[in-house]
């Protein structure tokens, strides 16, 4: 006899999950015959090198946590002449590519990012950030000179990179209350040395970007005649050229697509020269699936590179000056996360993997792009998993889980998602909604979450369920939200505006208080909520009246809650006064706070206990209620 949707024994568990790592970065060393790749095993930070077809070798060891700390993290390390430079444990390291032990070459002071070599291998430019004042530094190779400041004078730069002569960084800086997918300028600065042979910054421009226009990713051509930018000028990311001779600007690509993404961390990539400056490999964004394309300078062709067929997902792209083999990160629905890189025969090689892969195809779902109309008529764009096909079909219709991105500004991409895979096993059908205000539909779409967070990713989610519901795909009185930081924020705020519609709700560190959220939350975003809802005291009414908080006592459905102790972009006390109000009340609820942990789970004993409890809740509260 058939289990009930919901209740299917899974393959896949929070122990095979909590299990897993996590693979954040690769990159080809200068001479293109290493592949460099920065994992996290639970929370260390490490790297490994692969040379050739030889086995793969850590180049850290436990002692070190690679991780740039600025922000939300990310550009954790970059390659010289036989060596790799990274961020970890509060400082700068350098290491041979060959072996050895590492060795400092900053103080421990602040917190580093994204450093970039000068093409002679003297000087390390970085992004660093201390008491609330980012800036971009630099230091010698050797670690002998104290850093001294290069560019300063913004509240955020990101993304250093050198021109070829060495006499140029071009970065990216902006301000608040901007994001950095909202505004950015692109700048460049020139440098000369000092009577002490030490360089130093002569003179500043800006090349592209304003408050309006966000600029992502400079790279300089191999032979430094051009700078290459990705810009939303169009209302779509598109690569762009500036020609540093004749001082033009000429765009390269022209599709309805993104060819960026929102800069949430240091080092992100999205494209790459080849190491002859002929051709950009670019990563192409299509409603959530990527493909790898390459822009030929000379005949202004464009082709998309075969092989990868099998990878819906794609992000950190390092193309190989050797051969021209380009590296990624690259997923899909029925392939976890790996670093894997394609060569100019397109031959695919596998080089790590970031958990198990025991699982047949038939055993998992296979998402799907969709649109629906929202009540106002306006398009919604989402991804729907069906339930894992088993050979004894329960009656009915499966129960949902509506699940909300984080950001706000951010997508649900066509990638492998434990979570999803988690519920589609068990029985439930998934929607991944990118509601009005997410990124990868063009700058339209993302700009209409400006002045109404807390609106269209609220209506958009139970629209969703109200299209899947029409057409006969999911059982309606059996939908459940779900959602982590932003995302958690939506699943409180439909829970509070729309009673009853939702079975349950899963809250992860929501944000239930926008007051509290301005004061408390860390530098990069302490002026987002002056874009998504306007500025104080103007907007307090709003402020209010989109801060779950004020409105507890609506809450009437059942909800389990996940807070981590050590969270500085949600405090503890977002999740404690929800949970307050739902004990005082008799609301059925669980409240899990984890020890140790911040803005998402790192413990692989959290991550276990995470989908334990998740599980035992939705049994309880919507497939046995």
């Amino acid at each position: 006899m058939s289990q009930p949707y919901g209740a299917w024994a899974s393959p896949i568990s929070g122990a095979s999950i909590a299990g897993g790592l996590s693979l954040r970065d690769v990159q080809w060393s200068h001479a293109g015959d290493t592949l460099i790749w920065w994992e996290n095993r639970a929370k260390t930070g490490v790297l490994q090198a692969q040379t050739g077809r030889q086995a793969p070798r850590d180049l850290t060891d436990a002692t070190l946590n690679v991780a740039g700390r600025v922000g939300y993290g990310g550009g954790a390390f970059t390659l010289g002449d036989g060596k790799v430079f990274f961020a970890a444990n509060g400082r700068l390291h350098c290491q041979a590519l060959a072996g050895g032990a590492p060795g400092a070459i900053s103080p421990e002071f602040g917190s580093y990012a994204s450093p970039a070599v000068s093409p002679d291998g003297q000087w390390i430019a970085f992004v660093h950030s201390y008491e609330h004042i980012d800036g971009l530094a630099i230091v010698d190779a050797a670690g002998e000179d104290f850093p001294r400041k290069l560019a300063y004078g913004t509240d955020f730069v990101m993304q250093p990179t050198w021109h070829p002569g060495g006499r140029h960084i071009a970065f990216i800086a902006w301000n608040h209350p901007q994001m950095p997918w909202n505004g950015t300028e692109l700048r460049m600065v020139s440098l000369e040395t000092d009577g002490a042979g030490l360089p130093k910054a002569q003179d500043i421009v800006t090349v592209a970007g304003d408050i309006e226009t966000a600029i992502f990713q400079p790279e300089f051509s191999p032979d430094g005649r051009y700078l290459s930018y990705i810009s939303d000028a169009s209302g779509w990311s598109q690569i762009y050229l500036y020609d540093l001779v004749e001082r033009a600007h000429r765009q390269l690509t022209f599709d309805a697509v993104e060819h960026g993404t929102p800069a949430w961390a240091q080092g992100m990539r999205t494209y790459g020269w080849d190491g002859e400056g002929r051709s950009i490999f670019y990563l192409e964004n299509r409603q959530g699936f990527f493909s790898l394309r390459r822009y030929d300078l000379a005949s202004s062709a464009i082709e998309i590179v075969e092989g990868l067929e099998a990878y819906t997902d794609m992000e950190q792209i390092s193309v190989s000056s050797q051969d021209g083999a380009v590296a990624m990160i690259a997923s899909s629905a029925l392939i976890p996360p790996r670093v894997v890189s394609v060569d100019s025969s397109l031959a695919v090689t596998v080089h790590r993997r970031q958990g198990v892969e025991n699982l047949r195809e038939d055993q998992l779902s296979i998402g799907r792009a969709i649109r629906w109309s929202g009540d106002d008529g306006g398009d919604v764009h989402g991804l729907y998993y069906p339930p894992v096909l088993q050979e004894d079909m329960p009656a009915g219709l499966p129960p949902l889980i509506v699940n909300v991105h984080g950001g706000p500004t951010s997508q649900r991409r066509a990638g492998y998602y434990n979570e999803v895979q988690f519920f589609t096993t068990r029985g439930y059908a998934v929607l991944l909604v990118n509601h009005r205000g997410s990124t990868g539909y063009g700058k339209a779409y993302m700009n209409m979450h400006r002045g109404n967070w807390g609106v269209y990713d609220v209506i958009d989610s139970i629209s969703g369920v109200k299209h899947l519901a029409r057409d006969g795909l999911i059982d309606e009185n059996k939908a459940v939200i779900m959602g982590g930081s932003a995302g958690g924020f939506t699943v409180l705020q439909s829970l509070v505006d729309y009673p009853g519609f939702y079975k349950a709700g899963i809250c992860s560190y929501g944000v239930s208080n926008q007051f509290g959220l301005l004061m408390d939350t860390h530098k990069f975003e302490e002026r987002y909520t002056f874009w998504l809802l306007g500025e104080l005291p103007e907007a307090a009414d709003l402020y209010r009246q989109r801060s779950p908080l004020f409105h507890a006592d609506k809450i009437v459905d059942p909800i389990i809650v996940f807070q981590g102790t050590d969270d500085v972009v949600v405090p503890q006390d977002q999740s404690q006064g929800i949970v307050a109000s739902l004990k005082r009340r008799g609301i059925p609820h669980e409240y899990h706070l984890f020890e140790g942990e911040g803005h998402g789970w790192r413990k692989p004993e959290t991550i276990e206990t995470y989908y334990s409890r998740i599980d035992r809740f939705l049994l309880q509260h919507v497939i046995y209620a």
